[in-house]
């Protein structure tokens, strides 16, 4: 073999590595290049304690999606953007809430489906329920601020 074909040789198998390295940056990134299998809906909370970006959408306990940002919108509340499939079709009377895996666990958002009208991407959940705060019940019991009830 010439000095030629062995340069050829070596550059394509450079350029192979190149290519398979910047495919497993993308898988591992998750970018999306050709369009999306995915859409996002909002829900506004009171208060999204606990929730960041990342963490886990479920619906009967079977992890469905993400929550890829939560902002604070002019009022004050809560706006979390959820990321669900394409083939998860939900209806607009689902129920968002925030709930605890275990008792100090992870913070995450559990969809109740409904029985309405489909859900375009884009729509905002304004059925939630935020987390119980924990913290705020045992001041309160600790201080006296929960009546007794007395028969």
């Amino acid at each position: 073999m010439n000095n030629r074909t062995i340069e050829f040789f070596v550059g394509c198998f450079v350029l192979l590595g190149l290519i398979a390295v910047l495919y497993l940056a993308i898988q591992v990134g998750g970018a999306r290049f050709f369009g999306s299998d995915s859409y996002t809906i909002t829900a506004r909370f009171s208060s999204a304690s606990g929730v960041n970006a990342g963490s886990r959408v479920e619906i009967a306990g079977v992890r469905v999606g993400t929550v890829k940002q939560v902002v604070l919108n002019e009022r004050f509340d809560a706006i979390v953007t959820i990321e669900l499939p394409n083939s998860l079709e939900l209806d607009e009377d689902t129920i968002a809430s925030i709930k605890t895996a275990g008792l100090i666990g992870d913070r995450y958002i559990n969809l109740s489906p409904g029985g309405g009208m489909p859900m375009e991407p884009g729509y905002e959940i304004v059925d939630t329920e935020s987390a119980l705060d924990i913290e705020s019940l045992i001041s309160r019991f600790a201080l006296g601020g929960i009546d007794e009830q007395s028969d």
